[in-house]
């Protein structure tokens, strides 16, 4: 999974979840930006993204695996 994909599949949790989604490019270094969920944030680099980044992504923005 790449950063797009996974923004993709936040916005879909967001939109069921009723929550705010935001994702700022400009706030990141390189090819990373901030993504904001709520109250929550995480980093999301643009290219690929493995388990376990993704396992911490998540847990930054307060969703279980099942969920996503």
């Amino acid at each position: 999974m790449n950063g797009a994909e996974f923004r993709r599949r936040v916005k879909r949790y967001a939109d069921k979840a009723g929550l705010t989604l935001r994702f700022d490019p400009g706030k990141g270094k390189g090819s990373h930006g901030i993504l904001f969920l709520g109250t929550k944030r995480t980093t999301v680099k643009r290219s690929e993204i493995g388990k376990r980044l993704l396992g911490s992504m998540l847990k930054d923005l307060g969703i279980k695996k099942e969920e996503f």
